[in-house]
């Protein structure tokens, strides 16, 4: 796993890799950041001459920061259970959302992660379903291709039971239908908030799936509703509901983790941030996260 890396700056170059295997086994930019640097405490906590065996610094690495999250995932799955409503991944803005704290040399972790269908709101959602193990094993074989081999190691269990996890993860995965096309969805999120803006219901209830479902994570820190709300009809209403009690909203079009979202600001602080499934020009899943600190990311 990972590059050959015989120095200090070689060492740090795993970072950006590091950061982007703890994020889809985390769902967290704060924790992926801590995996990491848990690792890279654990390296330098090697004697030297321990350091200089080791051919694979980066494969070394992979595999720590992999194990440090299969261990977090066993205990969040406990500390989820106390979680106050529902648990969503924490959503990552569009790079030029912090630009602004690159530039000034406080760069993000988030800025490190690449941006593609593997961290989707739904494909995250999808890996909450799994297992740690399961989790593991499909997201560093489906995702970053590493062999059973080497995943092995990672789980301490043979490669044919680390193939069966993946195995059993991917039957998790429901075929989905073809992908509808950046600009397709950005067309439909914008008339959810044209409608959303004027109170419409009826349009809204006509972009949305009849049996569209919206979740939304407030953590206990935030007022959101603590379970789905399912059908079209109803989260239309419940749209409208939340626009009417909070005057001075302000809703922007962003990317949400690589797919176009909305955005939900007041007085300059960023309250919601909306991700959505399309298919077929309509609205099947939105997810909302209010939990303030998962919206650190966000400015």
């Amino acid at each position: 796993m990972g590059t050959v890396a015989t120095n200090a700056d070689g060492i740090a170059g795993e970072r950006r890799q590091l950061i982007n295997v703890a994020y889809r086994l985390l769902g967290s930019v704060a924790e992926a950041e801590d995996a990491v640097q848990d690792a890279y405490a654990r390296w330098y906590g090697l004697p030297r001459s321990r350091r200089e065996e080791i051919r694979s610094p980066g494969a070394w690495l992979t595999t720590v920061t992999s194990r440090i999250c299969l261990d977090r995932l066993g205990a969040a799955r406990a500390r989820r259970e106390r979680y106050v409503g529902a648990w969503l991944p924490e959503p990552l803005p569009d790079r030029t959302e912090w630009d602004s704290a690159a530039s000034s040399g406080h760069a993000d972790p988030a800025d490190q992660i690449v941006l593609d269908e593997s961290v989707s709101m739904a494909f995250l959602v999808v890996l909450e379903s799994m297992t740690p193990a399961e989790r593991v094993a499909f997201v560093l074989h489906e995702v970053f291709r590493y062999p059973f081999a080497e995943i092995a190691g990672v789980l301490q269990r043979t490669p044919a039971a680390c193939k069966q996890l993946a195995s059993s993860a991917r039957r998790r995965v429901t075929v989905a239908p073809a992908p509808v096309p950046a600009t397709g969805q950005a067309d439909v999120v914008r008339h959810v908030k044209e409608a959303w803006e004027t109170r419409d219901i009826a349009a809204l209830v006509a972009l949305l799936n009849p049996a569209a479902v919206m979740t939304a994570d407030g953590g206990g820190m935030a007022g959101t509703a603590l379970h789905p709300v399912e059908g079209g009809a109803l989260i239309a209403r419940y749209m409208v509901a939340i626009a009417d009690r909070a005057p001075g909203l302000e809703l922007l079009e962003r990317t949400v983790n690589g797919v176009p979202g909305l955005v939900a600001r007041r007085a300059g602080v960023v309250e919601t941030v909306a991700s959505f499934d399309v298919t077929d020009g309509r609205v099947t899943r939105i997810w909302a996260v209010r939990n303030p600190e998962k919206l650190r990311p966000w400015g």
